[in-house]
């Protein structure tokens, strides 16, 4: 025989135990020629997310020789059969974890280790005609598992954690004497899918399911204020709720239906808000009436006002449907804030407005209906007096503009999402500009915005994207592999900062100097599902007047890890986004001049 460790180079290969007493296996090295030394052979490769392709019942190896091995020759195998009425499976079964497909059918097992987790990436695991009486609960952790036989066994009960196998689209169970509502179940049209739910759904009933909350997100300090000169600080929080319509088994088959349920969701939700307790909120995918007969009604209860707009397509439909789509909110505490000016974006619109006869502006930006809101708020002359520590007379009023968006989600829109938020930041700059005519403000830093700025924003977009680059660095160029070669060249100028009156560079500008609150990694991911885990959530302040002192950290990584977690929402966590929350520094004018030299105040 081969030394074992030789397995991982080779191509394919069949465990053989020698005779039925014997409690562990030898092994033998099959390479798969498809020649004349044929056993049984099957091969998984490639396998697609979207639908999952059984197994090749044709399984044939022949042997690789002791010789070919000894001299290096390289293979690769993927699938293991064991056969030979194996009683138990040697511990060394377990470090293979690169398999896709395990065979151990027609053995003689009575149990199954919990360690065959380890073979993570399994979709295909065949453990048919045995004598196994019961599952160890760690099989619910094979979450890639498509197939699971465990035809003819000895199984009275199923572990409730076999749930958590949400990716599983065959499950065979016959012959086994299962209690018969579970067969009952189990034999309905897609009674897998039926049987499946009903055991996450019942898993948290279990002792065996964790109770336990993840712990809080650590404070991360950034930088101390700045004690030279009258400051105010406040508070962002950026959050998308997940709205109730989207909160599907077909997007998050790994969380129970109940966990799903916005009753039971809304309720952790509002406790997330309520504990940060920022002085503004921004919150994407809110629906028309949750915001109007929960989120409104909460918030203000604890000094909230708010303002919100929901998605373009709500103009086009009935009272009834209106009231489930989705939109952004904007939350401020009354305290701290005044209301001076609301306003709402539809970048549809935008792209109709500007599309300057380019057909992907037409097909491509305006047939998406996302939007996103802007209100400019006065800090009260309280807080500001209470920050400078003496009486303020004569003060001009001092504004902030807060933006939220929601940018479209398709990663193949890149194009798409680049030119919203080229769009937004344009329609930003006019509110800015119009609010700094008609108001007289001067500016304390000399330049020409006066009204410093916080975005927040889901961007769909990942820190390398364009969005974030044009975003951070001032500017994009046209040219930018986001734009996919497409010609939007000809519209684009219509955002620039100059307008189409400014430079003949084909780099597309904002004149705001925007920096995210969270950078250098601060968060691994704002988004965390079982398909996607990444950062798609910024909070973004305009500079010189705007500073951050600090952020939320992350939710512990170890709880995660250690609970098994493979995506969110969970019965622990509400949405599929973690929120953001940040603390910044506004930089206010000194204060009115005492015979031309400016005072101080108490710091």
């Amino acid at each position: 025989m081969l030394d074992y460790m030789l397995l991982s180079h080779c191509a394919a290969f069949k465990l053989c135990s020698c005779p039925a007493r014997l409690n562990s296996c030898h092994f033998q090295l099959f390479e798969s020629t498809g020649g004349n030394n044929c056993f049984t052979y099957f091969s998984i490769t490639g396998m697609p997310k979207e639908k999952y392709d059984p197994p090749d019942p044709r399984r044939m190896y022949t042997i690789m020789s002791s010789e070919e091995a000894a001299s290096g020759k390289k293979s690769y195998w993927a699938e293991l059969e064991i056969s030979g009425k194996v009683r138990s499976l040697s511990t060394a079964l377990w470090s293979l974890t690169h398999l896709t497909a395990l065979h151990i059918s027609d053995n003689s097992l009575s149990r199954i280790p919990p360690d065959i987790a380890k073979l993570h990436n399994l979709v295909y695991l065949d453990l048919s005609s045995n004598k196994i009486r019961s599952l160890p609960a760690e099989l619910g952790n094979m979450v890639s598992l498509r197939e699971l036989l465990l035809n003819n066994n000895q199984l009275r009960v199923l572990p409730f954690e076999l749930g958590k196998l949400f990716q599983l689209q065959t499950l065979g169970l016959k012959g086994n004497p299962l209690a018969q509502d579970i067969m009952n179940l189990y034999q309905e049209p897609d009674g897998t899918r039926r049987l499946l739910n009903y055991l996450l759904d019942n898993l948290a009933g279990t002792k065996r399911v964790s109770t336990e909350q993840p712990p809080p997100r650590s404070w991360v300090p950034l930088q101390e204020p700045d004690r030279t000169r009258p400051s105010a600080l406040f508070s962002v929080m950026c959050y998308n709720v997940l709205c109730d319509k989207y909160a599907t088994r077909q997007l998050y088959g790994y969380c129970p239906s109940w966990a799903l349920n916005w009753e039971y969701r809304k309720k952790s939700i509002m406790q997330e808000i309520l504990n940060c307790s920022a002085d503004i909120i921004s919150l994407q995918e809110v629906e028309t009436e949750q915001y109007y007969n929960f989120f409104l009604v909460e918030l203000k209860e604890h000094g909230y006002e708010g303002f919100f707009s929901p998605k373009s397509r709500a103009r086009t439909m009935s009272e009834s449907d209106r009231k489930h789509v989705d939109g952004c909110a904007i939350f401020y505490k009354t305290e701290k804030f005044s209301l001076v000016q609301k306003h709402t974006v539809e970048f549809n619109q935008l792209a109709m407005a500007n599309s300057e006869g380019s057909e992907v502006m037409l097909n491509r930006v305006m047939t998406k209906d996302n939007i996103g809101v802007a209100v400019l708020l006065e800090l009260r002359k309280e807080i500001m007096e209470q920050s400078a520590g003496k009486p303020l007379h004569g003060m001009e009023k001092q504004l902030l503009l807060v933006a939220n968006a929601h940018m479209h989600w398709d990663p193949e829109y890149s194009d798409v999402k680049l030119v919203q938020t080229m769009m937004f930041l344009s329609e930003v700059k006019n509110i800015v500009d119009k609010a700094t005519r008609s108001l007289k403000l001067s500016s304390v830093s000399g330049e020409t915005n006066a009204i410093p700025l916080v975005l927040c924003a889901d961007l769909n977009s990942l820190p390398d994207s364009g969005v974030v680059e044009y975003l951070s660095t001032g500017g994009v160029d046209s040219t930018h592999k986001d734009f996919k070669e497409l010609r939007y060249i000809d519209c684009l100028t219509n955002f620039n900062c100059n307008g189409k009156n400014g430079t003949s560079s084909t780099r597309i500008t904002h004149g705001f100097k925007l920096k995210s609150a969270y950078e250098n990694g601060l968060m691994p991911y704002t988004n965390y599902t079982f398909d996607f885990k990444g950062i798609i959530d910024y909070i973004f302040y305009s500079q010189p007047l705007l500073n951050v002192l600090g952020v939320l950290g992350p939710l512990d990584p170890h709880w995660l890890h250690e609970n098994n977690i493979t995506g969110c929402p969970h019965p622990h966590i509400p949405s599929d986004h973690f929120s953001l929350f940040a603390q910044l520094e506004l930089v206010l004018p000194y204060p009115p001049a005492v015979n031309g030299i400016h005072v101080p105040g108490r710091r």
